[in-house]
């Protein structure tokens, strides 16, 4: 729905902001082209990131969501941000001459802001449902980081809604007082708001193909059942990171009690891991590493479960 609506608006922003002449809908066209290309990125990711697990790559497709979103958020600032900057420098330096057509520019940007604004419902709406599936608030949900593309193009129809009103503003600035210095003014602005946007999402993707951490609620939740479990003496340490939208790895090394044959453990471990996914269905990989745990291995332990109760209540108390 976004890419449908951003094609057909980018397409009316640059026939309007050309024949006019509108510096403002000019660096408005070309937030939409970007966003347009964005989206495309954005879908390839969602085929590619569903394929199955092989041999060269034994966890899954799942980062390729994140890769597409760092292209998107590139684009953003390419196509999107700099063309802005670029278009209100020019403007700035070099106003134009011929008189500008006021009611074909108002007519385009009332007809964007409905479309985005309906694009931007959409996401809304699918990102509360996303939020009602996990039983979340939908402000955690939006910062949640599994998922990037719903995210993404939330942010970009944010962005465009804004955008129009930014270059509304300017288009009326610049019919009020006849200086096109209002319309420069706006196309910076532009560039300056998808520039902050484009590198927010480049930070978050790059964070997640690093190798990002699940939420601390749920590393939280998986060593609350690793260390109730009796057949665990202590958990020394507990690895996570993200694979996907909805997949994670889980490797914690634990010492086990005393006492138990090479069969039980092998049992312990299975149930284990059953369980692990039972609770926590994000981890479709777990691993654990039987040790035998030393002084410094159960002070780390402890360091652990201190640390993850730290960040839990460091993001209770900021609402997240």
């Amino acid at each position: 729905m976004a890419l449908l609506a951003n094609v057909v608006i980018a397409a009316a922003k640059v026939v309007a902001g050309t024949v006019a002449p509108s510096p403002a809908l000019l660096a408005e066209a070309a937030h939409s082209v970007a966003d347009s290309i964005n989206e495309v990125f954005l879908l390839a990711s969602l085929s590619r990131s569903r394929r199955r697990a092989d041999a060269r790559h034994p966890f899954g497709y799942g980062k390729e969501r994140f890769f597409w979103s760092l292209l998107a958020a590139v684009g953003i600032f390419v196509t999107g941000g700099c063309f802005s900057f670029y278009q209100g420098l020019h403007t700035w330096l070099s106003p134009p001459s011929e008189p500008e057509r006021f009611l074909a520019v108002y007519i385009v940007l009332v007809v964007a802001l409905l479309a985005e604004g309906s694009s931007l419902a959409r996401a809304v709406f699918q990102l509360r449902r996303q939020a009602r599936a996990h039983g979340s608030p939908l402000m955690r949900q939006i910062r949640q980081p599994g998922d990037p593309t719903v995210r993404t193009v939330l942010a970009e129809d944010s962005t465009a809604v804004v955008g129009v009103l930014i270059a509304a503003g300017g288009v009326a600035g610049h019919q009020i007082t006849g200086s096109p210095d209002w319309e420069a003014a706006a196309a910076l602005a532009i560039g300056a708001l998808l520039i902050a946007v484009a590198y927010r999402l480049g930070r978050e993707a790059q964070s997640l193909l690093v190798g990002q951490a699940v939420d601390p609620r749920l590393q939280q939740r998986a060593h609350a059942l690793l260390a109730g479990q009796e057949e665990i003496d202590t958990v020394t340490t507990l690895l996570t990171m993200r694979l996907g939208a909805d997949s994670a790895l889980l490797a914690a090394r634990v010492d086990l009690r005393e006492g138990l044959d090479s069969e039980e453990v092998e049992e312990v471990c299975v149930r284990i891991k059953q369980e692990l996914r039972e609770v926590c269905p994000a981890f479709d990989q777990v691993f654990l590493d039987i040790i035998d745990a030393g002084s410094a291995e159960r002070a780390r332990a402890h360091s652990l479960k201190e640390e993850l109760d730290r960040v839990v209540a460091e993001q209770d108390d900021r609402g997240e």
